[in-house]
């Protein structure tokens, strides 16, 4: 089981198909615009736990139906980035819910694998139009609430977005210790 879930870890991961179509700087927040392509996502929401543990939660069992618990017993492989939907109250702070989806691989999309755990949807989405920041580290709550509020801090009022959820991306491995990549997207109105 979990030589399968490391298998499909270390395999090549496939990015989820995006296109920048703009880069801009403002109070030392660097940040871009981009289009990125609809598809496809297995989904697990989780409520009533911290952001931290909830994503973790989450994560797990994404983990496992792409590394094979799923009707057809296949480890499709990992996309990139694990997308957090987080949800923040007035005050920035993040509510205790979130939705955390992965794109499936572009092989899989037009016919997922049925997930064995039963609290995994699959999804159909559109292709959306992001603004979007990032930063290193391993990334937790704090963190994300932090540079959401630089980038929106950045766009300013002239920028229309989603004010109700953003995604909080995280595009490595748990074992990558350096170089770690972490993203907050708006997603654009």
């Amino acid at each position: 089981m979990f030589g399968m879930i490391r298998n499909s870890l270390f395999g090549s991961v496939e990015g989820w198909p995006c296109q920048v179509r703009s880069r801009g700087e403002k109070e030392e927040v660097t940040y871009e615009e981009r289009t990125c392509e609809g598809g496809k996502f297995a989904t697990v929401e989780v409520a009533g736990k911290q952001f931290d543990e909830a994503s973790k939660e989450a994560v797990l069992k994404l983990l496992k139906y792409v590394g094979g618990t799923n009707d057809k017993g296949v480890g499709m492989g990992m996309t990139a980035p694990v997308s957090i939907t987080a949800f923040p109250d007035e005050d920035g702070s993040l509510q205790q819910k979130v939705k955390v989806s992965l794109r499936i691989p572009s092989q899989y999309q037009d016919s997922p694998p049925r997930p064995g755990d039963e609290s995994i949807q699959i999804e159909e989405r559109e292709g959306m139009t992001i603004y979007s920041t990032q930063f290193g580290g391993y990334a937790k709550e704090e963190d994300y609430v932090n540079y959401a509020a630089k980038l929106r801090s950045a766009l300013g009022s002239e920028a229309a977005y989603r004010k109700d959820f953003y995604l909080c991306n995280g595009y490595d491995p748990p074992m990558k210790p350096y170089w770690r990549r972490n993203e907050v997207w708006f997603v654009k109105e």
